[in-house]
């Protein structure tokens, strides 16, 4: 049973829709594949209940277009992969290119990751959760709506197991201090890199396509990994 914590209900989004056309094929997946890879946000659940086995559990909030989860999965066919995104045509696209590739290690959920990883995923039961580029809201009036805060980040820390880990990238410079800030806070989570340090770039983290532009611009990325106490 996962435990009913009604103060971490969120009322404000960390997304605002901003969906533009949905190609023929994005909506044909959507229809055709949702039931092979698709996981509704209305059920608790941990990795036995989604893949039938034990094995490791993998979460990715926001996985825009998609290309990141699809090479973890392809590279790690024994790790169970969940990503969570608002974005319908992006959900398209991934379930596209999951059929396309027969990658079977991989389920969906469409909605907040705000609003879905408290109510839906049971607590100890992800090994990593990886968060790459969350929208920083980079306006003060917005920061509210910004997902990583000490609130979500206890829950986050809540869902995974003893030493499963947590790992954040972002390129805005303001947000990564306040991750890091928050992270250092928790009371389940240690610093990979020691208190008040970011932790250098891992080979295995594949660029994404927003960072490829980031770094053309000259943006430097910060990674924060934490480990559960």
């Amino acid at each position: 049973m996962i435990e009913q914590q009604p103060n971490l209900k969120r009322t404000v989004r960390s997304f605002v829709r901003r969906e533009g056309r949905m190609t023929g094929a994005q909506k044909r997946a959507l229809q055709d594949l949702w039931s092979t890879f698709g996981i509704g946000d209305d059920l608790s659940f941990d990795g036995k209940f989604i893949f039938g086995d034990q094995r490791p559990l993998t979460l990715e909030i926001g996985f825009g277009d998609g290309q990141v989860l699809i090479g973890m999965a392809k590279q790690n066919p024994g790790v169970g992969f969940l990503g969570i995104d608002p974005h319908r045509p992006g959900v398209g696209r991934l379930l596209h290119e999951l059929a396309r590739e027969d990658i079977l290690n991989v389920r969906v959920m469409i909605g907040d990751a705000g609003e879905i990883v408290p109510r839906a995923i049971t607590e100890h039961t992800l090994e990593r959760i990886l968060v790459f580029f969350p929208d920083p809201w980079p306006k003060k009036r917005h920061h509210k709506r910004r997902l990583l805060n000490d609130v979500f980040l206890g829950v986050l820390a809540n869902r995974l197991k003893q030493n499963g880990t947590l790992h954040v990238a972002t390129d805005w410079i303001e947000y990564a201090q306040e991750i890091l800030d928050a992270v250092d806070r928790a009371p389940l989570l240690q610093n990979a890199a020691g208190q008040g340090n970011f932790s250098p770039r891992p080979d295995w983290r594949p660029l994404t396509k927003y960072e490829r532009r980031g770094l053309n611009l000259g943006h430097r990325v910060f990674d924060i990994l934490a480990h559960r106490t």
